[in-house]
This record gives structure tokens, C-alpha cells and sequence, in this order.
């Protein structure tokens, strides 16, 4: 594809997806978290780890959004706002890199499954079913708890688990383009298996592969918060939206705030990507681009 061709090509996606207001909101709102993540050292009016010695009442209970603490401060007197704010970036970094594993992972698999099928199709497919008849967040656990959590620990895990999908469904795709008369003619030609897989099968793959990238990062940021939650995910001090909740969960009724604002970040950040993944989806998929 040359460059004026993949420039058409993104103005015309752009061009589709600013007649969808729902697509225009999600990456307003994922333009907004990835930037206030990264301006976090100077958005954030405290440290993230810092105890304040003003930040609990006379009786050690978290403080009330308001006055000198925006969002209020947590059970240890740690400013809500700003724990908030870095904890972007840790699950913002569990999603893109953790659903770029899979993404990858996914891809080669089902890529190699479906292009050259026999035994060699057979066994990674069957794999991949294996693997998909773990429940997810079971194995999640059992791998985090086994590996002593951290931030890459968890990635890594969450890669493990997220994959499955991914291989399945670019192996349906890729079955699909190995039959097609193309295909055929490029191998009457004498191309060999490089040239077909990289020049003609996974140009068509790419749309999709965005599509499923985009979509998994939503995915991939519940399950982290879900791992923190349960205490197998990203470790205190470090903050991200999930361990912020399982840190404060006992001040649920006398402290909501504290169980509020992350869950509200959580919910927001999948909403924002699936938001834009449905639009991708819409716009790449050439049997919906008539109805542009």
C-alpha cells in the first residue's frame, strides 16, 4: 500500500467516523484519560503515596470531597484525586501493553492455524480450545497468585488469558482468505509462503486486528481492576482503580466516595473504547460501509 493510498484510506475512516457522534464522544473521553494520565506529575495537587496528616478526621476517618482534597482523601489520608490520576496510568499501561500481547499472540496463532491448517492447524486450534475452556478470571488468579503480582507480572497474565479470542477469530478470517481464488493464483505464480501471508493475507486482516485491539483494551482494563479487587492484580502503594477499591471497600456506607470515583473511572475508560472499537468496527467492515 503506498502512502497516498493509506492516506485516502485514513481520510475516508475519519471522514466516516466524524458523522457518528457516540465514536466522536469515546475518543473525546479516551483523549481525556490518556492525557490526564500522562499529566499526572503535574495535574495531581499531591504525591499519590503521601499520608496527610490533616487528611483523616479527629476520629481517623477518611475526609469529604471538598476544601483542600477535590475527591476527598482515602483511610490513610492519601489524596483521592491524585491516586486517581496515577492509577490511570497503571491501568491505562496494563491495557495497552497486556491486550497488545494477546493481540499479537492471538494473531500468530490463528495466522499460522488457518494459513497452513493440517496437524499444524489442528494442534493450535485444539490449544486454543483448551485454553478457552478455562474460565478466565480463574486462570488469571491461579497465574497471578503463582507469580507474585506486579505491574508487568499482571500483564503478562492477563495476555495469557486474552488471547484465545483473538486466535479464534483471525483463524476463521484467514481460512476464509487461504480458499479464495487470489490466494490461488499468487501460489500458481510461485509466491512463496512469506510473500502470501505478509502482501496478501494480513493487509486483510489489519482492519480487524484494530477493531479487536481497540475492543480489548476495554476488556483487558475490567479484568485488571477485577485482579486488583481481589488482591492478586497491582500491589499497593502503587495505585490503579481496582486496588483502590479493594483498599477502601470496608468505608463503602460511611465513605462512598472512596468506592464511587474509581468505580465511575472503570466504567468510563471501558465505555470510552468499546464506544470507539463499535465505530471502528461499523466504518472497516466493508459489508456496513454501504449504509455510510
Amino acid at each position: 500500500m503506498t502512502a497516498m493510498t493509506a492516506t485516502r484510506v485514513t481520510d475516508g475512516v475519519w471522514r466516516r467516523l466524524r458523522r457518528r457522534p457516540l465514536a466522536l464522544i469515546g475518543m473525546a473521553l479516551v483523549a481525556t484519560i490518556v492525557l490526564a494520565a500522562l499529566l499526572a506529575p503535574w495535574i495531581a495537587p499531591y504525591d499519590p503515596f503521601e499520608q496527610h496528616f490533616d487528611g483523616l478526621t479527629l476520629y481517623g476517618e477518611p475526609l469529604p470531597p471538598g476544601g483542600a482534597f477535590l475527591l476527598g482523601t482515602d483511610l490513610l489520608g492519601r489524596d483521592l484525586f491524585s491516586r486517581l490520576l496515577y492509577g490511570a496510568r497503571t491501568s491505562l499501561i496494563i491495557g495497552v501493553v497486556a491486550n497488545g500481547a494477546a493481540l499479537l499472540i492471538g494473531t500468530v496463532i490463528g495466522l499460522t492455524a488457518g494459513f497452513f491448517q493440517g496437524w499444524i492447524g489442528t494442534v493450535l486450534m485444539r490449544f486454543t480450545d483448551l485454553m478457552m475452556a478455562f474460565p478466565a478470571l480463574l486462570l488469571a488468579i491461579c497465574l497471578a497468585a503463582v507469580l507474585q503480582p506486579s505491574l508487568w507480572i499482571v500483564a503478562f497474565v492477563i495476555a495469557m488469558v486474552n488471547w484465545v479470542q483473538t486466535a479464534r477469530v483471525i483463524y476463521t478470517e484467514t481460512t476464509a482468505l487461504a480458499a479464495r481464488d487470489f490466494i490461488a493464483a499468487q501460489r500458481t505464480l510461485g509466491a512463496g509462503t512469506g510473500r502470501i501471508l505478509f502482501r496478501h493475507i494480513l493487509p486483510h486482516l489489519v482492519p480487524m486486528i484494530i477493531v479487536w485491539g481497540t475492543l480489548g483494551i476495554s476488556t483487558t482494563v475490567l479484568l485488571e481492576a477485577t485482579l486488583s479487587y481481589l488482591g492478586v492484580g497491582v500491589q499497593p502503594p502503587m495505585p490503579s482503580w481496582g486496588n483502590i477499591i479493594f483498599e477502601n471497600q470496608t468505608y463503602f456506607q460511611s465513605a462512598p466516595w472512596l468506592v464511587f470515583w474509581p468505580g465511575l473511572a472503570i466504567v468510563v475508560l471501558a465505555l470510552a473504547f468499546n464506544l470507539v472499537g463499535d465505530a471502528l468496527r461499523d466504518v472497516l467492515d466493508p459489508a456496513l460501509r454501504g449504509s455510510d
